[in-house]
């Protein structure tokens, strides 16, 4: 049994301890760098949010004085409180059903508060957010009539607070 694991003279290659231990020291270093991607991966959905959250904004600004879009000063319904592809009032950014300015995207992980969503706006105003991933404290992304903003504080934004802005 003991010619398993010595090598005798002469004879190329490893033993089965040698094997083992390689595998050991490789299995762990995969694992530290894959339970140190979790937070860089956080960061990056958060990033993409943050991103998708300013084009929305934009193509709502856009269209805010286009007649073709929702009408000559006036932004897009935001009666859906969820504004993922498949909300009915958020198919587009557009009343006719045709992505004129932008389709709007859906979240990386599209549950819970990792969802875009908006308050009851009119035509006068929107607030649109999400809340973020990799903060310790709940912070949430917010676009709206008056900005774009990033703020900690536990319930979602408000008309009256939309990430420190009063919209309404």
């Amino acid at each position: 049994m003991l010619q398993f694991f010595t090598k005798k003279r002469g004879e190329k290659g490893f033993t089965l301890i040698e094997l083992l231990v390689v595998i050991a020291v490789i299995g762990m270093l995969a694992s530290i760098v894959l339970v140190s991607l979790g937070p860089v991966r956080k960061k990056g959905r958060d990033a993409r949010r943050m991103s998708d959250i300013r084009q929305i904004g934009t193509a709502m600004e856009m269209c805010y004085d286009d007649a073709d879009c929702s009408g000559s000063e006036k932004y897009p319904d935001t009666a859906a409180q969820e504004i993922g592809p498949d909300s009915t009032n958020w198919k587009t950014i557009d009343t006719d059903g045709t992505p004129l300015y932008l389709t709007i995207p859906k979240d990386p992980l599209n549950s819970g508060d990792q969802q875009y969503k908006s308050k009851d706006g009119t035509d006068q105003w929107y607030c649109i957010y999400v809340k973020l991933e990799a903060p310790t404290a709940a912070t949430w992304f917010c676009a709206s009539n008056r900005g774009v903003a990033q703020k900690e504080y536990t319930g979602p934004p408000t008309k009256d607070d939309c990430c420190g802005f009063d919209v309404d």
